[in-house]
């Protein structure tokens, strides 16, 4: 075998590898649901910011509120879903007008939010530095 021809193997041997590894990123392995999607997008909760009729949620993951500045409908429910592997809580500072109490890590909770319209600040009393505001409309 000459020179040419070994280097050339060993270049579509590389290419190959590429786009192996390329395809294989691209895949999702073939974990899909009834629906046909995959776990990660049926685990993904949109993060409302606006007033929506019905049930808008907060999620927490990596120590942050997702949305931190969410709008919603007087005596909207709120649910709170806790993707952390931490225990956080959703909590109004001030007149306290809510609190889901302390939420564990990757269970949900919910609260109601008030009636009056105003913008409310909510912080995690366990980890303080994780803040948001509910803005109700």
């Amino acid at each position: 075998m000459s020179l040419t021809s070994s280097r050339r193997a060993r270049t579509a041997l590389v290419g190959a590898a590429c786009c192996l590894l390329a395809l294989t990123g691209c895949s999702n392995g073939g974990d899909t649901n009834a629906s046909g999607t995959t776990p990660a997008a049926t685990a993904t909760v949109p993060a409302a910011s606006s007033a929506v009729p019905g049930e808008v949620r907060i999620v927490i993951d990596n120590f942050t509120f997702s949305p931190a500045d969410l709008k919603v409908s007087p005596g909207a429910k709120v649910t709170v879903v806790n993707q952390d592997s931490a225990p956080h809580t959703v909590t109004a500072t001030g007149d306290k007008a809510f609190d889901t109490g302390t939420i564990a890590a990757g269970a949900t909770g919910t609260f109601t939010a008030p009636s009056t319209p105003g913008s409310y600040a909510y912080l995690c009393t366990i980890h303080p530095s994780m803040k948001g505001t509910l803005t109700v409309t």
